[in-house]
């Protein structure tokens, strides 16, 4: 099975670390990620409109909101440590494929419309710091994917660094947002004593539970916890599981501090000066010099604004790749996979600003909020049940107090979604008018089938038991071990590039066959003209590549070794494994030795892109 995040799978190893401080840091970073998604600019709309609205009566909300976001992400972290799988792999694992299908397509429409939200985040942002068109700013947005991929190159921990930063600057700024709105503290506290005054409060509630709890967070901490290489015995497996609750705490908490404040600055300003009304961002940011006094306040909003949008872009990449990675088995170029994403997000944005104005961009952030609520539960409820299997959890499945609080938690969160979108549905309908059979015919049913889908997934483990012998760990059982004596290997293909490191590989490939087998060595013309031509090609280089080939295989035959030579054209990832194929090759021998940082982004790396293409063992040669 393909490793989740193989780049960066067990890249940061934890095992030779002492001392509990020591220990934390280490781990500390996944969960970092993951809360970004929690203070995205989709949260920023509800909390301003529930501070200016009830002032600090719904803070009570966010915290329940937070504390539901913390049991969630701490089981999906236990999914990934415990099974060394992501919420998408364990899900393709169980689910009959025609299941899985739709539970992509729904976990891609949501990740689409998270990337919509951060997309108009950043461009409001942009707009209100230099005064640039909100479209401009929406098409300036595809340029982040470059940020992504150079972040990529410098590993995880340097892209973790970053994250952290922009947090710290989401924060600092509210602290003096904070400062200087001077809240009233004892009104302040009222907030945390459970209230809902209205409707209109039930539904500004909703919607911050809504825009809290992401579905592709879920995804995403299943995967990034898996970063950190951990032992395997069950003692290595809960201090992990310790160390990232405690992670999941502290980084939870602070996106609970940013959410409270951006409340709190909205129920201090707006609200106090009977200003409830304030819904938009903009309309946010206008009015806090003259209420704050100070030029300085709608500055750190809008740069706060955008610290939001850039972390959570990065992070729904990420998740982007999980999801798909782990449903399809697909894997793609990261910057080709971010584009998509981008352009998804974008296209609709710019749709809307150019038809209908900048004043519909409130509307679009709440629709990516409506959208992300029906999803939700699609990906809550498969996570309970994975975390609460005895069989392939053994010793770390969650308590069963531990599941009737996550099943009432996922209970809460699945119906007041199902209310708001059920809400949504009928405010279309009614402005549809006399064109509302077309929500009929497309709309309704969609909502009506996604309903069925989620019946499904919740009660399938009632009707279908599968028995299994039980463990203690979650590791595979004892199989005696099979000895072939001899060779295996009859027929070897050797990749060479003529550098340093084609001895090396040529040597190891001798080493496994000896001269009973059959060898073919390979080398791949990469000039645009192969590119473009093929075997058509017969410029300089092709014929210099094909002569130095036979010179390897002269050396080989002369030592005695049964060699023939093949020469491929245009990209080694798809022409090596074509090769391997058509030799039906026993065993695969390259090189690495690692390529400049652009031509990774801009190609992917061979072995890569080989090693997920063929079904054969690869013997990979360090140089």
């Amino acid at each position: 099975m393909m490793k989740s995040l193989s780049e960066v799978n067990a890249s940061v190893d934890v095992t030779n670390k002492k001392g509990f401080w020591k220990k934390l840091f280490a781990f500390m970073g996944p969960a970092y990620l993951v809360s970004v998604g929690y203070m995205d600019p989709g949260n920023w709309a509800t909390d301003i409109a529930g501070g200016s609205q009830f002032g600090y009566t719904l803070i009570w909300v966010l915290l329940m909101s937070n504390l539901m976001a913390l049991l969630l992400q701490s089981l999906s972290a236990r999914l990934g440590l415990v099974r060394k799988m992501d919420l998408a792999q364990a899900s393709r694992a169980t689910y009959h494929p025609v299941i899985n299908f739709f539970l992509y397509i729904l976990a891609e429409i949501a990740i689409a419309a998270c990337d919509l939200a951060e997309v108009l985040g950043m461009a409001i942002g942009l707009q209100l710091l230099f005064g640039l068109p909100l479209i401009w700013g929406v098409s300036l947005t595809v340029a982040d994917t470059l940020l992504f991929l150079v972040l990529q190159n410098y590993g995880m921990r340097k892209m973790e660094a970053f994250i952290i930063a922009l947090v710290a600057i989401i924060g600092g700024a509210f602290i003096i947002e904070m400062i200087l709105a001077k809240p009233d503290l004892g009104e302040l506290a009222t907030g945390f004593i459970p209230s809902l005054p209205n409707n209109q409060a039930l539904y500004i509630a909703i919607g911050i539970i809504g825009a809290t709890v992401m579905p592709h967070n879920l995804y995403l901490h299943s995967s990034l916890v898996q970063t950190r290489k951990i032992g395997l015995s069950s003692k290595s497996i809960w201090t992990a599981i310790k160390f990232n609750i405690i992670d999941s705490a502290i980084a939870l908490n602070l996106a609970f501090f940013v959410n409270a404040a951006i409340l709190v600055l909205a129920a201090a300003t707006f609200y106090n000066s009977g200003l409830f009304d304030v819904t938009e961002i903009q309309d946010a940011h206008k009015l806090l010099a003259p209420l704050l006094g100070t030029k300085w306040a709608p500055i750190l909003f809008a740069v706060a604004l955008i610290a939001a949008g850039q972390s959570s872009t990065i992070t729904g990449t990420l998740a982007g790749q999980i999801v798909m990675e782990g449903y399809l088995h697909l894997r793609i170029q990261p910057w080709l996979r971010r584009l998509l994403t981008r352009l998804i997000a974008i296209i609709p944005a710019l749709l809307v600003i150019s038809i209908y104005g900048e004043a519909k961009t409130g509307e679009m952030l709440i629709f990516s909020q409506v959208i992300l609520s029906l999803q939700l539960g699609f990906a809550i409820i498969p996570l309970i049940h994975f975390v609460s299997d005895k069989v392939k959890m053994g010793e770390f499945a969650i308590k069963p107090i531990v599941q009737v609080i996550a099943w009432l938690i996922a209970l809460i969160i699945v119906s007041l979604n199902v209310k708001l979108v059920y809400d949504e549905i009928n405010g279309w309908l009614a402005y549809a008018g006399d064109d509302a059979y077309i929500l009929w015919l497309t709309v309704v049913p969609i909502a009506l089938a996604s309903f069925g889908l989620l019946l499904f997934i919740t009660f399938r483990p009632l009707f279908k038991h599968e028995k299994r012998a039980k463990r203690k760990t979650p590791h595979g059982q004892f199989t005696p071990l099979e000895f072939v004596k001899g060779s295996s290997y009859k027929k070897i293909a050797v990749a060479v590039d003529f550098s340093d490191i084609d001895s090396k590989a040529i040597n190891s490939a001798v080493a496994q066959g000896g001269k009973q087998a059959e060898y073919l060595l390979i080398h791949v013309v990469e000039s645009t003209g192969a590119w473009m031509m093929g075997r058509e090609i017969s410029d300089l280089e092709s014929g210099l590549d094909r002569k130095n080939l036979q010179k390897y295989a002269d050396q080989m035959k002369h030592e005695g070794y049964n060699t023939s030579i093949k020469l491929g054209y245009g990209l080694p990832k798809q022409n090596i494994p074509k090769i391997v194929d058509e030799f039906e090759a026993d065993l695969l021998v390259m090189g690495a030795h690692g390529h400049m940082w652009f031509k990774d982004l801009l190609f992917g790396t061979t072995v890569d892109a080989v090693r997920h293409r063929l079904k054969v063992p690869i013997f990979i040669v360090r140089c």
